[in-house]
């Protein structure tokens, strides 16, 4: 009753006439607030770091959402790829369940015993010695590239702060200081300098330009860190070969070759990891989102014990890195990947979904310019000339009325990655909506659009002056 009283109290300060009252006790009491107050709400008192489709999760499980109102919706974002076994799965709320009432926190100041048992289960399902478990994705970044400047200076000797990292130009790694020093979105570094130095960059697919990098800078340079696809860039997917030739190079002169993951690994390309499409072995792995089932935030880097143990006791770690809750429901995650062969699903149904929008790009050259991807985890690039004064943006709010939720990068790209327990059925429930936004939708929009300034072109690259 204090709890209920306290939130009415809060849900009527900051609204004139009294606006907005009993909207959180509505809540708990378990009234219907719509969408629309909802989403006024998170406008009023959350930053602005995110401009989101206008639609409201209030219920999901497998490979549908509901809205407050009960609107049913295919998801095609799979929340940027965290959800791979499907919203709710019951295995890892059962595992949640289970532990949450056991023990949920011990910090690493102590042992726990189900920690071990996540540690040992990751290593021998994807083939490394040792782990080292946090939070989000972000930190497993933060964490690889310590190892690699660590590992630099104890292992190659590489003189005191001299070390390099190389990434790659389209890159995403999330939105720490570190990560932004390497990134060529205007949108993450505008505003926030001075960055990290000895960060340099390659263009992604280019194991030439890569090649030449390390023959000036080789005997300084730590790691290449790299997308196996790139995700927030638009689904880019490099040559054939180019990861071989990644390899071979960071062999050829002693640099760690460190593979982000997140998005990619656990099942989402068709295999365990996307590296394995050319049998390639990193010498560092991250992963994140899908580690962690949909439920909670877990991440973790994946490294022999040679690189792994130049961090001593002390010198990187996480209050809640490798916590027994998450480690519980790490360890569900990764038994469905394996039950149910989702990594083998991604594959089949990756190769029905590109082939439906190949289709529907026959019937619509001058509209869509690309179907690209590696298993279920694609993308539609769209021509800026056929959208006129249209975006990509419009393009899914569309969608998002005809049932399918998918999210737009970069202006003309839209990104399909459902959960990778998708049936044909849906695929196709999906791929017939998308056909009917361009069929029906698209030529209103065009129409009620007609005298709009044309969209701005995309700026140059701060950091390199190339339009991507």
């Amino acid at each position: 009753m204090m709890l209920q009283k306290a939130l009415r109290v809060l849900s009527s300060r900051g609204r004139p006439n009294g606006q907005g009252i009993g909207l959180m006790s509505r809540s708990i009491s378990g009234n219907a607030v719509s969408s629309q107050e909802l989403i006024e709400y998170e406008s009023d008192y959350s930053a602005h770091n995110y401009h989101p489709i206008p639609m409201v999760f209030s219920k999901a499980k497998d490979v549908h959402v509901w809205d407050p109102e009960g609107r049913k919706y295919l998801d095609f974002l799979s929340a940027y790829s965290a959800v791979n076994q499907g919203h709710c799965h019951e295995k890892i709320l059962n595992a949640l369940s289970q532990q949450a009432q056991q023990l949920t926190l011990s910090s690493r100041a102590f042992h726990n015993d189900i920690f071990p048992i996540f540690a040992q289960h990751l290593t021998s399902m994807f083939g490394y010695e040792m782990i080292l478990p946090m939070n989000t994705g972000a930190e497993g970044v933060e964490t690889a590239l310590k190892l690699a400047r660590k590992w630099g200076y104890e292992k190659k000797h590489i003189p005191k702060n001299e070390a390099i990292i190389i990434s790659c130009c389209g890159c995403f790694h999330g939105r720490t200081t570190a990560v932004i020093s390497m990134s060529c979105d205007n949108e993450a570094t505008r505003g926030f300098g001075p960055f990290l130095p000895g960060l340099l960059k390659v263009d992604f697919g280019d194991a030439d330009s890569l090649k030449s990098m390390f023959e000036a800078h080789g005997d300084k340079v730590a790691g290449f860190l790299f997308e196996p696809i790139q995700g927030e860039a638009g689904v880019i997917v490099p040559p054939k070969g180019y990861l071989q030739s990644v390899r071979e190079l960071c062999s050829k002169y002693n640099v760690l070759m460190i593979a982000d993951e997140i998005q990619t690994g656990i099942g989402r390309t068709g295999k365990l990891l996307a590296c394995e499409w050319e049998s390639v072995r990193p010498d560092v792995v991250i992963l994140g989102k899908a580690l962690g089932g949909g439920v909670l935030p877990v991440s973790a880097v994946l490294a022999d014990k040679d690189i792994m143990l130049c961090f001593k006791p002390g010198e990187h770690g996480s209050t809640f890195g490798g916590n027994p809750l998450a480690s519980a429901v790490a360890i569900a995650a990764l038994e469905i990947v394996e039950e149910e062969k989702l990594a083998e699903r991604a594959a089949e149904m990756g190769q029905v979904f590109r082939s439906q929008f190949l289709d529907i790009q026959k019937a619509y050259p001058h509209i869509i310019k690309e179907v690209r991807g590696q298993g279920l985890l694609n993308a539609v690039e769209l021509n800026a000339k056929g959208l006129s004064t249209v975006s990509a943006f419009d393009i899914c709010q569309r969608l998002k009325e005809r049932g399918v939720l998918a999210k737009p990068t970069h202006g003309t790209i839209i990104r399909f990655s459902p959960p990778l327990t998708i049936r044909l059925k849906e695929l196709t429930e999906a791929s017939k909506a998308f056909k009917d936004v361009l069929e029906h939708d698209l030529p209103n929009m065009q129409r009620q659009s007609e005298g709009n300034a044309p969209h701005s072109p995309p700026e140059p690259c701060d950091r390199c002056g190339r339009i991507k």
